[in-house]
């Protein structure tokens, strides 16, 4: 097989959801509408919120204060298709998850049980899952990847995940570090956080086919 057929294989192929574009999402997205020669070929970016003066990193990107943080994505993606969705996920409207692998990164409150809902859908049609599970650091953590099924007990929101029946086929990605810590959440640990979650989408992918 020559060069310019091997070319035409590697081609982006797949669906990829990701729920919640927040500091780390944001990141996430940019890394998976960046690879080249294969990957998915389209990106659902869910989330409701606008970006706000705080919101540095999507200010750095060219995003403007009051637009949708969905909308800076779909502006940024390049030649992978990218579709906004301006909701949250709510038990309502879980129709919205599809694709061949869904990835978590919503933060704020208790999400447990929205994140295990999604994680359930997602399996029902088939699609493979990823989520955080503690990101704080400030740069010196290590990061670990855990099928849920061999993820530490200690860890309270793999417990949590497991008591709402999610016991196996679910990675979790995490510092092992959370909010009661006296660690911050640094943009340097958001960097290598996204690159693990990306390597991991990639894995997935490659498994699908």
């Amino acid at each position: 097989m020559n060069i310019k057929e091997w070319e035409d294989k590697r081609v982006p192929n797949g669906h990829l959801t990701l729920v919640g574009l927040g500091r780390l999402g944001i990141r996430t997205g940019l890394n998976v509408a960046q690879i080249h020669r294969g990957g998915p070929a389209k990106i659902t970016a869910i989330d409701a919120q606008k970006i706000s003066e705080g919101d540095l990193i999507f200010k750095l990107l060219g995003g403007t204060i009051g637009d949708y943080k969905v909308d800076l994505l779909h502006e940024l993606s390049g030649i992978k298709e990218v579709i906004p969705v301006k909701e949250d996920i709510t038990p309502d409207n879980l129709d919205l998850i599809e694709g061949d692998v869904v990835c978590i990164e919503i933060a704020g409150g208790n999400t447990i049980p929205t994140t295990a809902a999604i994680i359930k859908k997602a399996h029902k049609i088939g699609a493979s899952t990823i989520s955080t599970a503690g990101i704080f650091s400030k740069g010196d953590q290590e990061i670990n990847v855990f099928d849920i099924s061999d993820a530490p007990s200690a860890n309270p929101v793999v417990e949590e995940l497991r008591n709402e029946g999610i016991t196996s086929n679910h990675t979790i990605i995490t510092t092992g570090k959370f909010i009661k810590d006296t660690e911050p959440i640094t943009p340097y640990t958001l960097d290598e956080l996204s690159k693990r979650i990306t390597i991991e989408i990639i894995k997935k992918f490659q498994e699908k086919k």
